[in-house]
């Protein structure tokens, strides 16, 4: 036996005992109840492998799908994956949202028999923004998405031009073939693709009905990324998304592949639109029969805590999702807009959230307290919640109903009490509160 083929052998014993140490771990944990084991696993199969992730990654048959952004991985990643398996694909995907290089390893050795073989046609990740760029080697996808990019959790990434720039980097080094699959209406992300080598395909809206009446406070990107001059706006859809142009050098908004006015939006809330517009531009890429793309969108349920609809002891609940300054001022959106006069919000500053609350002061919870209803909070930080919603009171007169209550199951129940039969509780949680919430009102946990 030559050199190369003992070399060879050598790493499919590795990977071999990684995946077997890998599964007898994922067997402990759900048999003990612990979670889903949705990141030990990889962990510790690392540990053994460093190359995991490169090892597996190359066995998928059609290429990986890398989804990135701030917001709307967890959605657009589920949506693209059931298009794609109501094509008859074989699909390997990070379906918990655990999108740390620990995550990707876990999910990935998941469809792996006990030798290591991956038999899937396509590997959908939802990948953390922050670790783009160490993941898009080993991994070499077939195309990524870049849904947006918001502030999020400024104590572990900084702003948002740091991480564009890191993208571009990245990405720019690529083989040709990649498809790139950017935000036209992100101007960060409309100039990322405009500078790429490789095929670049835009998704955006073109639907000027749904302008919002002004920008709002909490916007991100309202420079030029080539020349740094202020866009000139025509309309924005939400926080910095929309159509511009720049007076000084002429950048301006990149035309997308669809045009969002024939596709259907079955989820609420207009973000969920832009999750729409980017699976089914990548199911086109690959090839989808567009008759099962737009099936497939009509027939959608929501993600785990992102607009998902439950029903809990005979009243209806909704949970969506509120992390950051952009997505919770749109779930207020969903709020205000609906006739419920219930809310919970459940605010945490764990690892998961990030440890800097202060970004609740961007968000447009007057919006919120001026409809007057009952406001309950909790959560790790229900204080700071509590002052910044008293702060957002313009006028005693509007019949607002606050309740604070540190406990997150009696916060739970108080809302639902206060829910009358024929509303729905809006609950909107961080992300270590959805879990916590869910594990409450299903009894079952995530991770």
């Amino acid at each position: 036996m030559d050199v190369g083929n003992k070399i060879k052998l050598i790493d499919r014993l590795r990977l071999g005992f990684a995946v077997l140490v890998a599964k007898s771990v994922t067997f402990g944990v759900r048999s003990l109840r612990m979670g889903a084991a949705s990141v030990l696993p990889g962990a510790i199969a690392r540990r053994i492998e460093p190359r995991l992730l490169q090892l597996l990654s190359q066995q998928v048959k059609n290429g990986v799908i890398i989804i990135a952004g701030t917001n709307g991985k967890t959605t657009t990643s589920l949506l693209l994956r059931t298009i794609l398996e109501n094509q008859g694909f074989r699909v390997s995907h990070n379906s918990t949202g655990a999108n740390l290089e620990n995550g990707l390893m876990t999910a990935l050795l998941e469809s792996t028999n006990l030798v290591g073989t991956l038999d899937v046609d396509y590997a959908i990740l939802e990948v953390d923004e922050n670790i783009v760029p160490k993941v898009l080697t080993p991994l070499q996808p077939r195309i990524i998405m870049c849904l947006n990019l918001f502030r999020d959790q400024l104590d572990r990434y900084g702003e948002v031009d740091t991480i564009s720039k890191r993208w571009t980097k990245v990405i720019s080094t690529l083989p040709p073939e990649t498809v790139v699959i950017p935000n036209a209406d992100d101007p960060t992300l409309s100039h990322l693709g405009q500078q790429l080598p490789q095929k670049v395909l835009f998704f955006g809206l073109n639907e000027p009905e749904h302008y919002l009446e002004a920008i709002p406070h909490a916007v991100d990107s309202i420079y030029c990324p080539r020349c740094g001059h202020s866009l000139d706006y025509k309309g924005v859809y939400l926080s910095h998304l929309g159509d511009f142009t720049c007076p000084s050098c002429g950048f301006t908004k990149s035309q997308p592949a669809l045009a969002s006015s024939e596709w259907q939006q079955i989820l609420v809330g207009l973000y969920n639109k832009y999750n729409t517009l980017a699976a089914a531009t990548a199911a086109k890429v690959l090839g989808v029969d567009e008759s099962i793309i737009r099936s497939t969108i009509n027939n959608f349920q929501a993600a785990f805590g992102r607009a998902e609809d439950l029903v809990i002891d005979g009243k209806r609940v909704r949970i969506l999702l509120s992390k950051n300054p952009v997505g919770t001022n749109e779930t207020i959106r969903v709020v205000t807009q609906s006739t419920d006069k219930t809310t919970l919000l459940v605010l945490n500053d764990r690892t998961p959230d990030g440890t800097d609350v202060s970004w609740i002061w961007d968000v447009d919870t007057e919006k919120l307290v001026e409809r007057g209803g009952t406001l309950v909070v909790s959560g790790d930080r229900v204080y700071d919640m509590a002052l910044r919603l008293r702060y957002s009171e313009k006028s005693p007169q509007n019949h607002l109903n606050l309740i604070v209550e540190e406990d997150l199951r009696r916060a739970i129940a108080t809302a639902l009490e206060h829910t009358p039969p024929d509303e729905t509780l809006h609950i909107l949680p961080t992300y270590s509160a959805m879990l916590e919430v869910r594990e409450v009102l299903t009894g079952r946990k995530i991770l």
